[in-house]
């Protein structure tokens, strides 16, 4: 049992008058941002970009708190093991708070149990691509390909359980094609054998292919989300061709420990939505390929995590996908 925990709901409940007067003068330290993400990566410039905003709208620092390795566990744990009392908050992907319900034999956290979900922050923009060479020029072509050709289309993604590994089994699901799945341990390394001809297809986010789609270096086949791509608009999304598809969840999302008070958490939340939409944080991050997707309400963010665990249950069931060792 968590002695901090215990304590804090203990003295919460003993002193229900002050909980909405810590709110009100919440924060009064420094308030750590605990992530996944590695120092210097993609992930790691998101949260820094977030904490600054979020340190001119609290008035206290926001402190990002690396804790790299074992695919999130380790920042994951050390968030539910916090006292929930504000100042240690998730930034948690799909990985940890999702597809861990499915993946992981054993875990140290429950990914629903031990989180009080606050905002989600966003996400990258995925492409399905194709090398020139491969004969179809669309998704519709693909999928038409496909039939006529079982088993010779193989797509690649960043790994088994990934969202591009759901993505294609839904729409191999819902179309009833046989297609190859070709895990690879990261998305650039797929996107480098698809580049070189290796495999046909592969999923990748934006940053990593718009130039090479402009250049005529791939062939992008759909956007796998649900409404076009800025930067692209005149490429379908995977729904606009396969009719019934739902994308599977790839956001990145703020979270704190179970049992945080309602009062702190309509604040941090309010506050982290001021942090996140100001113009110039938004522009920031689209230059990062990322795009702002906020939840007007905590229970909002509830309702669509648990409409995706049941998404990912029922592909994770079709597609055979096993829990790791």
């Amino acid at each position: 049992m968590n002695v901090a925990r215990v304590l804090f709901c203990t003295a919460a409940l003993t002193l229900t008058g002050t909980i909405p007067a810590a709110a009100q003068n919440y924060p009064a330290k420094p308030v750590h941002l605990v992530t996944q993400f590695a120092p210097g990566s993609t992930g790691d410039n998101l949260c820094r970009i977030m904490a600054a905003s979020m340190n001119e709208v609290m008035g206290q620092p926001v402190i990002v708190d690396n804790r790299a390795g074992a695919g999130g566990v380790l920042a994951a744990e050390q968030v539910a093991r916090a006292a929930p009392d504000g100042y240690s908050l998730l930034v948690g992907t799909t990985g940890t708070q999702i597809m861990r319900i499915f993946l992981a034999r054993k875990s140290s956290f429950d990914p629903v149990k031990d989180f009080t979900p606050i905002t989600e922050v966003g996400e990258t923009v995925t492409l399905w691509v194709a090398n020139p060479s491969f004969p179809a020029s669309s998704f519709k072509d693909m999928i038409d390909y496909a039939k006529r050709n079982p088993g010779k289309v193989a797509y690649g993604t960043s790994g088994i359980g990934s969202p591009h590994h759901l993505s294609g089994e839904l729409v191999k699901l819902l179309t009833g094609v046989e297609m190859i799945h070709v895990p690879y341990k990261a998305s650039a390394q797929a996107l480098q054998d698809t580049v070189a001809g290796q495999i046909p297809t592969t999923f990748a986010i934006s940053g990593l292919v718009v130039p090479a789609v402009r250049a005529g270096k791939l062939k992008a086949l759909a956007i796998v989300r649900d409404v076009r791509f800025k930067a692209l608009p005149d490429v379908p999304t995977v729904g606009e061709i396969v009719p019934g598809f739902e994308t599977p969840p790839s956001w990145t999302g703020l979270f704190g420990p179970a049992g945080l008070p309602q009062p702190l958490l309509r604040r941090i939340h309010a506050d982290v939505l001021k942090a996140l939409n100001k113009p110039e944080i938004r522009a920031k991050l689209a230059d990062q390929h990322f795009e702002v997707i906020t939840n007007e309400t905590p229970e909002e963010f509830a309702a669509q995590i648990k409409r995706q665990i049941d998404l990912v249950g029922k592909i994770v069931k079709s597609a055979g996908i096993k829990p790791a060792d």
